[in-house]
């Protein structure tokens, strides 16, 4: 389960951003977790609740996640596709020439204080 020290660069980063801003508390933090990251939203959010409790400045803070669906282009068409749905090759021309646009993102989307 590496959603733990994934939850560790959140809170770091969180707090990084609270102290540079004057901070006090923050209520809530929204990542967008693509849908083939690896990352699993209720590993994270089961994690965050344990480490962000420990944290004055996160003490109850919420972590939501948005699922980012992934997509991959063709470079053969130029056809973009739901990757989870059809892999890696093209539903379109049936090439395997393709590569994955998004949907592999961990990132904090929003802090709210």
């Amino acid at each position: 389960m590496h959603e733990l020290g994934i939850v560790f660069y959140i809170i770091r980063d969180v707090k990084k951003a609270a102290q540079e801003n004057g901070v006090e508390h923050v209520n809530t933090v929204v990542m967008n977790i693509g849908e083939v990251s690896t990352v699993v939203p209720e590993y994270l959010t089961d994690c965050w609740r344990w480490a962000a409790d420990k944290e004055d400045v996160l003490r109850g803070c919420e972590l939501r996640c948005n699922i980012l669906p992934a997509v991959t282009v063709c470079n053969a068409c130029g056809k973009e596709y739901p990757t989870v749905e059809y892999g890696r090759t093209c539903p379109h021309c049936g090439s395997e020439d393709t590569v994955l646009l998004r949907g592999n993102e961990v990132e904090i989307k929003e802090i709210e204080v």
